[in-house]
C-alpha cells in the first residue's frame, strides 16, 4: 500500500507545483492600490494659456519623490520645477515654468500608495491647440519585470513561512505535545521560520528598486535601502526580521526544554509557551496588517485588528494540516500521530474556519462595496475563485472529519491488541531469561576449567578478549536488524489500517488545495480593491467626457430592433456643442449596412437622475432620407445626462433604447 501511496503523493505534488506556477505567470505586475480620480488640466483638455502648475488627485494618500511627477514639453523636456508637494488631502500639484509655448504636454507620475504598493501612469493635455510630441510612455510600469515577479515570488514565500511556522507550532503545542520530539515536525517549523525570515530579507533589499526604477542593480543600493527604511512598508519588515528573532527562541525552547520535561512538567511550560507564542504570532501578522490594505480606506482602525485574526486563522488552518500531513506521511512508525491530536487539530480547524468566514465576509464588503464589484473587477473575480476554493477545502476537510471519527473509534482496538502484543512478548522474554539462568549455572564449573586451562597456557586472556568483541560487534548489529525489521512491521501495519489511510489521502488533498489558495491569496494583494477600481472607472469616466467640449460635439451609436421586417438598424445621436446652454441635435439612422432609411417616428428624452431632472422631450424634425434635426435644445446643467430614443418602425412597433454621456 505504501508503494501505491508514493507515487500519488509524487504525482499530486508536481500538479500542485505545475498550478501555482500558471497562477502566478498571471499574475502580471502588481495592480495600482491607489487610482488617480481627477487631475488639473484634466487628461485630453487644451486650455487657452499654460496653467501655472499640474495637480493630480488620488483615491488615497500617497508617498512621492523630486521625481514622482513631472510634466514634459513636446520635445521630451521637463518642464516643472521637481518639487512635487501635497495642497490638502489626496491632492498633489507641481509648479511649471512661466512663458510656455502652445503644443501638448506630457504628465507622468509614479508614487507608492498608502498601502506600500506603487502607482504608475501618464496622460497629455495641450495648450492653444494639440501638437505632435516625441514623448514615449507606453512602456512606463510600476511593479513589474524581473524585480516585480522576484518580489511577488518573495510575498508568496513569506505568506507560506508564515503559515507554516504559526500552523505548524500551534499544533505541536496544541494537539501533540510529544511532536516536539518528532524530528520530522521540527524540521517543518524550523523550515517555516527559515523560509518567512529569507522572503523578508529579500523583500526588504527589493522594495526600493520594485517601487522605483525596477533595475536589479538597485537592489543592492545602500542609500536606496536607507530611504526604504524611512517608509512604512520598510518599518514593518524590519519589524519582522525583529519578532523572527523572538520566534527563534520560542522555537528553541518548544524542541529544547519543553521536549526533555515530562508530561506533568510540560503542562506548566504549555501555558507560558501560548501566550509567548500567540503574542509573536500576532505580531508578525500585524506587520502585514499595518502596511497594506487593511490600513488605508474604510474603517481602518477596525480593518487591522480583523486582518490580524484573518491572517493567523489562515495560518492556523493551512500551517497546521501542512504538520498534520508531514506527520502522517513521515512520522517514526514508533511514534505515529494518535487519533486524539488529529480530533483536536479538527476542532481547531474548525474554529479557524469560522474565524476566516467572519473576518473575510467583513474584509470583502469593506474591499468591493458592491456586488457588481465581484464580476467587474478583477479583485472580485479572484475573490470569487478564492471563495470556491475555500469551499471546496471545507468540502475535503469534512472526510477528513469522518476518517478522524473513525480512527478513534478503532484506536481503542488497536491499544487493546498491541496491548495484548506487549504482553505476550514479555512472557516469552521471561521464560528465555529462566533459560538462560539454568544454562548459565549448569556451565559454571565448565568455564571455571576453560579459564584455568587458559591461565596455564598463557594465551586465553587475549583470545577470549578478541572473541568478546567481536561477539559484541555482531549484537549490535542483530540488534539494529531486528529494530529495522519491527520499524518496517510497524509501519506496514499503519498503512494498513484503512481509516489511517484514508485520512492520509483527504488531508493530502486539503494540502493540495491550500497551496493553491495560498497563490491566489497572494496575487489578491497584489490587486487593486473592487472599491478603488470602481472609484477610478467612475473618475476616468467623468475626466474623459468633461473634457468633451474641446471636442465641440458628442457622437452617441445606439443599435436598435423593433422585432418587425427591417426593424433593426442603428441611431446615431450628435450633440453640438454638448455643453450648458443651448446646443444643436441631430440624429442619424441607418441600416446595419450603413445606409439611410426613414421611420414613421422618433423621438428623443434627456435625463439626469442624479438631480431629479427630466425626462426633457425633444421634437426633432425630419430633414432628409434618415437626417432629423433639433437647435436650441436647452442643457440646463452639467452632469452625466440619459439620452433616450424612441423609434417607431411600425404602427405597432417601437422600441426605446439609450446611452449615457458626459455634457457640460
Amino acid at each position: 500500500m505504501t508503494q501505491t501511496i508514493a507515487p500519488r503523493l509524487r504525482t499530486l505534488v508536481l500538479l500542485l507545483l505545475a498550478a501555482a506556477c500558471a497562477l502566478l505567470a498571471g499574475a502580471g505586475p502588481a495592480s495600482a492600490h491607489a487610482a488617480l480620480t481627477g487631475s488639473d488640466p484634466r487628461e485630453g483638455a487644451v486650455v487657452d494659456r499654460a496653467p501655472a502648475q499640474v495637480s493630480l488627485t488620488f483615491s488615497e494618500s500617497v508617498s512621492m519623490d523630486d521625481d514622482s511627477l513631472r510634466v514634459l514639453d513636446p520635445k521630451g523636456k521637463r518642464v516643472d520645477d521637481g518639487n512635487p508637494s501635497g495642497t490638502g488631502g489626496t491632492t498633489y500639484a507641481v509648479k511649471l515654468h512661466a512663458g510656455l509655448p502652445d503644443g501638448t504636454y506630457t504628465v507622468t507620475y509614479q508614487v507608492v500608495s498608502a498601502d506600500s504598493h506603487p502607482v504608475a501612469g501618464a496622460y497629455t493635455f495641450s495648450v492653444g491647440a494639440p501638437s505632435e510630441t516625441s514623448v514615449t510612455v507606453s512602456g512606463q510600469s510600476a511593479g513589474g519585470g524581473f524585480v516585480g515577479g522576484l518580489y511577488g515570488v518573495g510575498r508568496y514565500v513569506s505568506y507560506t513561512g508564515f503559515a507554516v511556522l504559526v500552523g505548524g507550532a500551534a499544533f505541536v503545542l496544541a494537539c501533540w505535545p510529544r511532536g516536539s520530539g518528532v524530528r520530522v515536525l521540527q524540521r517543518v517549523v524550523v523550515s517555516g521560520w527559515l523560509a518567512l525570515t529569507a522572503a523578508t530579507l529579500l523583500l526588504l533589499l527589493l522594495r526600493g528598486s520594485y517601487t522605483g526604477s525596477g533595475k536589479l542593480a538597485d537592489v543592492f543600493d545602500l542609500d536606496l535601502l536607507g530611504d526604504v527604511l524611512q517608509t512604512k512598508a520598510g518599518a514593518a519588515l524590519v519589524s519582522r526580521l525583529l519578532l523572527l528573532a523572538a520566534a527563534a527562541l520560542f522555537i528553541a525552547v518548544l524542541f529544547g526544554a519543553y521536549d526533555k520535561r515530562e508530561d506533568e512538567e510540560k503542562r506548566d511550560l504549555t501555558f507560558g509557551l501560548a501566550v509567548g507564542g500567540s503574542v509573536v504570532a500576532a505580531g508578525l501578522a500585524a506587520t502585514w496588517a499595518m502596511s497594506e490594505h487593511a490600513s488605508v480606506g474604510l474603517q481602518a482602525g477596525l480593518a487591522m485588528p480583523v486582518d490580524v485574526v484573518h491572517l493567523i486563522a489562515v495560518a492556523t488552518w493551512l500551517g497546521g494540516l501542512t504538520a498534520l500531513l508531514v506527520a502522517l506521511y513521515r512520522a517514526p512508525a514508533d511514534t505515529p500521530v494518535p487519533a486524539l491530536a488529529v480530533r483536536r487539530f479538527s476542532r481547531i480547524a474548525f474554529g479557524s474556519v469560522i474565524a476566516l468566514v467572519v473576518t473575510g465576509t467583513y474584509q470583502s464588503w469593506r474591499q468591493l462595496g458592491s456586488w457588481t464589484a465581484f464580476t467587474d473587477t478583477r479583485y472580485g473575480q479572484l475573490l470569487l475563485v478564492k471563495i470556491g476554493l475555500v469551499a471546496v477545502l471545507v468540502g475535503v476537510a469534512y472526510f477528513s472529519r469522518r476518517w478522524t471519527a473513525q480512527l478513534a473509534q478503532a484506536a481503542p482496538a488497536v491499544a487493546g491488541a498491541s496491548a495484548a502484543r506487549r504482553a505476550e512478548k514479555g512472557a516469552g522474554k521471561a521464560s528465555t531469561k529462566a533459560s538462560g539462568t539454568a544454562s548459565a549455572k549448569a556451565g559454571t564449573k565448565t568455564s571455571g576449567n576453560a579459564k584455568v586451562a587458559e591461565k596455564a597456557s598463557g594465551t586465553g586472556k587475549g583470545s577470549g578478549t578478541a572473541k568478546g568483541s567481536g561477539g559484541s560487534q555482531r549484537a549490535a548489529q542483530l540488534a539494529r536488524q531486528r529494530a529495522a525489521v519491527d520499524a518496517a512491521r510497524q509501519k506496514r501495519q499503519r498503512d494498513a489500517d484503512p481509516n489511517r489511510f484514508g485520512l492520509r489521502r483527504s488531508v493530502l488533498a486539503e494540502a493540495g488545495i491550500a497551496v493553491v489558495l495560498l497563490v491566489v491569496t497572494t496575487v489578491l494583494t497584489q490587486t487593486e480593491p473592487g472599491r478603488t477600481e470602481e472609484e477610478a472607472k467612475a473618475a476616468g469616466g467623468s475626466s474623459a467626457a468633461a473634457s468633451a467640449p474641446s471636442t465641440g460635439a458628442v457622437t452617441l451609436d445606439m443599435p436598435f430592433d423593433t422585432g418587425s421586417q427591417n426593424g433593426k438598424g442603428v441611431v446615431r445621436v450628435e450633440l453640438d456643442p454638448a455643453r450648458v446652454g443651448a446646443n444643436d441635435l441631430h440624429l442619424y439612422v441607418e441600416r446595419p449596412d450603413g445606409t439611410a432609411f426613414d421611420i414613421p417616428e422618433v423621438k428623443v428624452a434627456l435625463t439626469q437622475k442624479a438631480k431629479d431632472i427630466g425626462p426633457l422631450p425633444v421634437a426633432p424634425d425630419h430633414i432628409t432620407t434618415g437626417h432629423w434635426s433639433a437647435s436650441g435644445v436647452q442643457i440646463p446643467m452639467a452632469g452625466d445626462w440619459e439620452v433616450a430614443v424612441t423609434v417607431r418602425t411600425s404602427d405597432i412597433d417601437q422600441v426605446t433604447i439609450s446611452k449615457n454621456t458626459q455634457i457640460g
